[in-house]
């Protein structure tokens, strides 16, 4: 039996995601960190460390959409 090596990379490249799709995602994230951070705040019901909770969840996506840039980057640099 043969294992292929799977590349979720090379996968999404040859499916037409582009380091420019990645960055977009990577700084719409950071604007909706803050969104969510301000909508929590301005929920009465939601206390400061739930609106904290939030900014942080979605803030988490932005460095990684940037990675997935970068590796993105690598291989259309090829």
């Amino acid at each position: 039996m043969e294992i292929t090596e799977f590349d979720p990379i090379e996968k999404a490249h040859d499916l037409g995601l582009r380091s420019n799709h990645a960055y977009i995602l990577g700084f719409a994230s950071i604007g909706l960190s803050l969104g969510t951070w301000i909508a929590s705040r301005i929920n009465k019901n939601d206390d400061k460390a739930q609106s904290d909770r939030w900014g942080i969840f979605t803030g988490h996506w932005a460095p990684t959409f940037f990675a997935i840039g970068l590796a993105l980057r690598s291989k259309e640099d090829r």
